[in-house]
């Protein structure tokens, strides 16, 4: 028996659910993650029944100076060569109790499962912009939701982790419990502990407004003037993301979408549909939208608005944090981006942020506040081989044109494949974190997509 055959019996032994390791039938689907970009050249892969499970998986790893990765998915992935793959899509509880505004959730459910669940009781998660990714994932990483103007980072809504600690120990950390593993939780990334489950406030929306107006990009200048007039004076409850798109040629898509270049406004509002069509009245003005799909929506479409693709895609990521979006930082960004299409990039996407997120909050977590009013980003897909030193090109070029106005920071699930979380923390946190990860995991059992010592 080899050393990867004796890996994948030992580790049959200690769980209950399906383990691969290399050679096996599977394992390449299995180690396969979501972005298709990355190749996850891993020993093994084991599919989590249960919490049970995953403490004897992470215990085993530390006893065999092995590393763990866990993924429920993998929309961040890396590379985790040689590591345990842990699976933890099978993680599938989610309760939710309205009279409390409380959901908890185990790491394998989806934030549109949740956003159905919750929306059912008029409430909703601080989900992101697609329902597909999963809501510890994202929240690990702080979570910049549809609502977070409002209510802050998903993270910060969290009340309780139930987790593995790196010597395979199984805990619920809530705040009075262990603060500081708390703090790191909320918004530093999965170097800390494997979280089975968390529970997590819920909030009100009785009444949810949104939808996408969409224009030809030869209105792009026109648009991205309404948007930055109308985030200038918008309030918390109202989100507006502005997108340059180019849709791919494929027979699936609808006439009016195939291989067009097209402008976007996606937006959110907490409250009255005629509110938000009076905030909102700069759009209107705006000739040729190709549709509107704006109106009172339930919560449970919340992902329906940017429509992101579901199916695995190999995609290419670049982002900057703006201080500011004026006159000249615009015009240089839409002439970098284009001229007419941003292909080879699928998107360039600007949303405005501010509001809650910009609020220091002393009992907040790791992922802290971001003083930015705009975050900009730049997506590429790779759709066929031989385009990625193309994308790379296009996004060095709109980042180098909104440079003066860049502060050099990204959001922690912001991150490119490979950019260190060292891009994401002020110096100060990531002291913190890198202090934490080094006490309560020194052997480093636990593998995160950007880890804090990287």
């Amino acid at each position: 028996m080899n050393q990867i055959e004796a890996l994948g019996a030992d580790l049959r032994r200690v769980v209950r659910g399906r383990v691969l390791t290399r050679g096996d039938e599977g394992f390449d689907g299995a180690r396969r993650p979501w972005d298709l970009a990355v190749d996850q050249r891993v020993a093994a892969v084991v599919e989590a029944r249960d919490a049970q499970d995953v403490a004897a998986v992470v215990g085993y790893a530390g006893l065999a100076g092995l590393r763990v990765a866990t993924q429920p998915n993998g929309h961040a992935p890396a590379a985790f060569d040689d590591a345990i793959l842990l699976r933890t899509g099978n993680l599938r509880g989610l309760t939710v109790r309205p009279g409390k505004r409380v959901a908890r959730v185990e790491a394998g459910v989806s934030w549109g499962e949740v956003l159905t669940a919750a929306g059912e009781h008029g409430l909703t998660p601080l989900a992101g912009s697609t329902g597909v990714v999963s809501a510890t994932g994202f929240t690990l990483g702080g979570g910049l939701s549809w609502f977070g103007r409002r209510y802050g980072f998903a993270a910060d809504s969290v009340r309780a982790f139930e987790v593995v600690d790196a010597s395979g120990e199984q805990a619920t950390v809530t705040a009075g419990s262990d603060p500081e593993l708390f703090w790191a939780l909320r918004g530093g990334g999965g170097d800390f502990a494997v979280v089975t489950a968390m529970e997590f406030d819920l909030h009100p929306a009785p009444v949810l407004y949104g939808g996408r107006i969409l224009w030809p990009a030869k209105r792009a200048a026109e648009v991205l003037a309404a948007f930055r007039a109308v985030t200038a004076e918008a309030p918390e409850e109202l989100t507006v993301w502005f997108h340059l798109l180019q849709f791919p040629p494929l027979p699936e898509l609808p006439e009016p979408l195939r291989g067009l270049s097209a402008v976007t406004v996606d937006v959110t509002y907490l409250g009255d549909p005629d509110e938000a069509r009076a905030l909102l009245h700069r759009f209107d003005r705006i000739p040729d939208p190709i549709f509107d799909t704006r109106g009172r929506m339930p919560v449970a479409n919340l992902a329906d608005i940017c429509a992101e693709p579901t199916d695995p895609t190999p995609a290419l990521l670049r982002s900057e944090l703006l201080h500011g979006l004026d006159d000249a930082t615009a015009a240089a960004m839409l002439a970098a981006a284009g001229p007419g299409t941003v292909a080879p990039l699928a998107s360039v996407q600007i949303r405005h942020l501010g509001g809650a997120l910009a609020r220091v909050d002393e009992k907040g977590g790791a992922c802290g506040h971001i003083a930015e009013p705009y975050l900009l980003s730049a997506l590429g897909v790779l759709a066929a081989p031989g385009m990625e030193e193309a994308i790379r090109e296009r996004q060095s070029a709109v980042a180098a044109a909104v440079a003066r106005a860049a502060s050099g920071r990204r959001p922690f699930t912001f991150l490119g494949h490979g950019e260190p979380a060292a891009s994401a923390f002020p110096a100060e946190i990531l002291a913190r974190l890198r202090e934490i990860k080094r006490r309560r995991d020194p052997d480093g059992v636990l593998a995160g997509n950007h880890p804090v010592l990287g």
